[in-house]
């Protein structure tokens, strides 16, 4: 085993070799939304006095005499980041707009959206009262800052090994973050931390007090989990060999399990009514033109310390005669302005990424932003984003997991543009949304005594040319939270 711990360690170690100092840099300002990218410059302001905000840049030689390999032409090519290795979920890509930021001092207004992340207090509040190493208390941080709004971790733990080296410094291996998970998922409420929808129900089931019922439960989901989903009863009955009446006792209780811990916590605290401020505004005008402006809020603007930079030329020009006092200083003031332009420089990629990232999103969802209606959203995945951006489908997922526009219809998160795609039998590809809608409309329309069953839905959108599976039904029916036909039964 300590062998195995020092192959992960060593592969950790390797990859975050992979990318430079400024790269990692620009990768943790790229997932900073805006109220957490003022936060950050503020505090760099905080501590490097060669950084102060105003809008006048030093000077192209003087940066040149500091060695900041700061190209003034294009300031985004020094850097070109790949991060194909640390990827966490989704994509995005590229175009042309009439203005990156707001002129004459204009701020976005303050927009309140309701959230539902609240849960993750309620988890940290429970950690604090583990006994955990402050090693452990820091991984345990980190999974519960990745898991999705159910409350379940979708990340590999491999891809979590890997990000917990690059953003927090910990070398670690599988066996520790499996036993850190382990303490997560015995916090509230049951099923949290699960990776899988089996493993959140067998969570919730080991807190059931023990009985006959409960084990013929605990066999259905640990063997016949996808039977269980795909309601083959005569299978499972006639594998376990139990009676139909032990069946329906089973599936009746398992039924009242959640699928969806976290976002069930989320409703029963209100979801805290929180501010998000957009990270984008696109305004649609009436003769059709789309404007995209990137938000910057309250974020200052930038500039090198003119009295660094005198104090760094005084010093520079008198390098023969230094004492090491004097060579000390220098260094020091050297470093300071190095990190200083190297931080101005990774704002201006981040916005520069940002901005052709949201460009690439309006060139492909051009109708929608037309007109507002979310049936004309087209199928899109990180990959068309990243191929039309010309950037790494990491950086697009980066991108689009953390920020927000604001439109003309409304507040929306980037990842609402994302969907997969379907083509029907005449080769017209649709977005799955489209699907849904149409699924949505025909349950909503059906006879409430008589409520149709996934196979009646499956072949009404199959007449209407769609031919989608019954299992796929049934998962497009989880995902809009409608429950199965014999819930919906007047």
């Amino acid at each position: 085993m300590p062998q195995r711990s020092h192959q992960i360690q060593t592969q950790a170690q390797q990859l975050t070799q992979t990318l430079s100092p400024q790269q990692i840099l620009l990768v943790k300002l790229l997932e900073l939304p805006t109220m957490e990218l003022e936060e950050r410059v503020r505090a760099e302001i905080l501590d490097n006095p060669a950084l102060e905000e105003g809008k006048d840049l030093v000077s192209q030689d003087a940066a040149d005499d500091f060695d900041t390999d700061f190209n003034e032409e294009n300031p985004y090519t020094n850097e070109d980041v790949i991060l194909g290795d640390y990827r966490t979920e989704d994509d995005i890509p590229d175009y042309k707009l009439q203005e990156h930021n707001r002129s004459r001092g204009e701020v976005a207004e303050e927009i309140p959206f309701s959230d539902s992340v609240s849960f993750y207090e309620m988890l940290l509040e429970q950690l604090q009262m583990q006994q955990l190493s402050e090693e452990e208390r820091t991984i345990a941080e980190y999974l519960i800052g990745s898991l999705d709004d159910d409350g379940l971790l979708r990340k590999g733990i491999q891809t979590l090994i890997d990000e917990l080296a690059i953003y927090r410094g910990i070398y670690t291996d599988e066996e520790k973050v499996e036993e850190v998970l382990s303490v997560i998922q015995e916090f509230d409420p049951a099923g949290i931390g699960a990776r899988s929808l089996q493993e959140c129900l067998l969570l919730q089931l080991e807190r059931k007090p023990d009985s006959p019922l409960k084990k013929i439960e605990q066999e259905i989901i640990e063997k016949y989990c996808d039977d269980f989903t795909r309601k083959n009863k005569e299978k499972i009955i006639q594998r376990m060999e139990i009676s139909a009446e032990e069946y329906d006792e089973a599936i009746n209780e398992l039924t009242k399990l959640n699928p969806r811990p976290g976002s069930s916590l989320g409703d029963i605290i209100d979801k805290n009514f929180q501010q998000i401020i957009p990270d984008f505004l696109v305004e649609t005008e009436e003769d059709g033109s789309i404007i995209l402006t990137l938000n910057n809020g309250n974020v200052p603007e930038l500039r090198l310390s003119r009295e660094f930079n005198e104090l760094l030329e005084e010093h520079t020009t008198n390098k023969a005669n230094q004492s090491k006092e004097s060579k000390d200083a220098f260094l020091f003031l050297k470093q300071k302005v190095d990190a200083a332009q190297g931080f101005i420089n990774a704002i201006k990629q981040r916005q520069h990424t940002l901005i052709t990232t949201m460009q690439a999103i309006i060139d492909l969802q051009r109708p929608f932003f037309l007109e507002g209606d979310e049936t004309l959203l087209k199928p899109m995945i990180l990959k068309d984003i990243a191929d039309k951006a010309k950037l790494d489908i990491s950086t697009v997922s980066r991108v689009s997991n953390s920020k927000y526009v604001q439109t003309n219809y409304g507040i929306f998160p980037l990842r609402f543009f994302f969907s997969d795609g379907f083509t029907t039998e005449e080769g017209e590809e649709l977005s799955i949304r489209e699907i849904k809608q149409l699924l949505k409309e025909a349950i909503e329309h059906e006879n409430k005594e008589n409520p149709y069953n996934d196979d009646e839905l499956a072949e009404i959108l199959r007449e209407k040319g769609y031919p989608v599976a019954r299992r796929t039904i049934a998962k497009y029916r989880q995902q809009l939270n409608i429950p199965t036909a014999r819930l919906r039964r007047l």
